[in-house]
């Protein structure tokens, strides 16, 4: 390898190591507490490498956010996936796909909320690069449509409620702020009470 190759990866180690650091801190502190110095302490870098990477705390949690839907792209490559929405089967696999996606990277879910709130640039960025998945979601539903479903509105309308209600859902639940059943949520229940309300919603024969 050559010099520039090494030096190439030493820096693309050294972004991965931030942004490790970052999530751990994150899930102590919270996104909004957190400063670039408790990032950089965190991952045993000095204050002002930070800068060589990132060029503040949003852009790290850009680049967060850029992993996970990559992440998100190569899961459609998966044993099980189906983009016809008017197959039962395949909402609960997107549904449990995003629950089970939600719980392993909650803390980054999290920060990318709060985030939004707080900054609209940021909150507008974020759409800009979600919205590829969800014209992807979109589809699903005009297959759906195509075969004979009568969906409730605008495709692209239903795909953001969809992602809305599932982000919201897997927030509150995940999050331990959901209602007091008297018993945990399990995982079973959570997603096939997502998998009925989307089906349903979208035209689907009720059970």
């Amino acid at each position: 390898m050559t010099a520039a190759g090494v030096r190439r990866q030493q820096a693309a180690q050294t972004g991965a190591e931030l942004k490790a650091a970052a999530v751990r801190v994150f899930a102590r502190l919270g996104y909004l507490n957190t400063k670039i110095t408790d990032i950089t302490a965190e991952a045993g870098r000095a204050a002002g490498s930070f800068y060589t990477h990132f060029a503040n705390k949003e852009a790290l949690l850009e680049s967060l956010l850029s992993d996970l839907l990559a992440q998100g792209d190569a899961s459609t490559l998966t044993e099980g996936h189906s983009h016809d929405f008017s197959d039962r089967d395949a909402v609960r696999w997107h549904v449990a796909s995003y629950w089970n996606f939600y719980r392993d990277h909650r803390v980054v879910m999290d920060a990318l909320q709060q985030a939004a709130i707080v900054d609209p640039e940021f909150a507008r960025r974020s759409r800009e690069l979600s919205e590829p998945d969800l014209h992807h979601m979109a589809d699903h539903l005009i297959r759906a449509r195509d075969a004979g479903f009568v969906l409730p509105g605008d495709p692209l309308v239903l795909a953001a409620a969809y992602t809305a209600l599932l982000s919201g859902f897997a927030s509150m639940w995940q999050g331990g702020v959901g209602s007091d059943l008297g018993r945990a949520l399990s995982d079973d229940e959570a997603i096939e009470t997502l998998t009925s309300f989307i089906y349903a919603g979208i035209g689907g024969p009720r059970a």
